[in-house]
Order: structure tokens, then sequence, then C-alpha cells
């Protein structure tokens, strides 16, 4: 079992990761042990998790999110996957190349 998270850093960004024990991976985020990242932006808020059946797929979803814009994460938080379909880049050069 694994999940992946998106952590709301108090500077306002967004902070992607995957565990398989969210509370205790959470606890050590809030103590400033979780990640160099995330100690120097303290406090940090659950804004999103989904657990997986597997770690592997955990951490697929954790790479796949992290290399997405911070608009598209927080339309992503905010809407889930429904709300960014469409976003890549691919896609967008579909819909121009039909206009």
């Amino acid at each position: 079992m694994g999940t992946a998270y998106i952590l709301r850093c108090a500077d306002g960004t967004l902070y992607v990761g995957s565990t398989v024990d969210l509370p205790r991976r959470l606890e050590q985020h809030a103590d400033g042990s979780g990640s160099a990242y995330t100690r120097r932006r303290l406090p940090v808020e659950l804004v999103w998790s989904e657990e997986f059946a597997r770690i592997d797929d955990a951490f697929a979803w954790e790479k796949r999110i992290q290399g997405w814009s911070h608009a598209k994460r927080m339309a992503f938080v905010n809407g889930g996957i429904d709300a960014v379909r469409g976003w890549s880049a691919r896609e967008r050069q579909g819909r121009r190349a039909r206009m």
C-alpha cells in the first residue's frame, strides 16, 4: 500500500511526495525532519492525498505531478483529474491545429 500526497507550504509552494505511512510522514514534515524543502517552508498543510495498492503506483503519481506547473497542481487539488485533462502540451497543440 502506498500514498501520493501534496502539501501546501507556508510560502504557497506545493510539495509532492509518496510514502507507505502517511501519518508518520506528515509528522516528519511538521517537525522539520521530512525534507529539506519543507523544513525551510514550515508550516505545511496536506491538501491532497490518494492511496494506491502498490507504492510503485504512488511513486509514479508523485513523479507525474512533480512535472506539472503550480497552476496545474492547484487545479488538480481543487478539481481532481478532470480539472487537468487537456493541460498537456501535446493536447493543447492538437487543439490549435484543429482551429
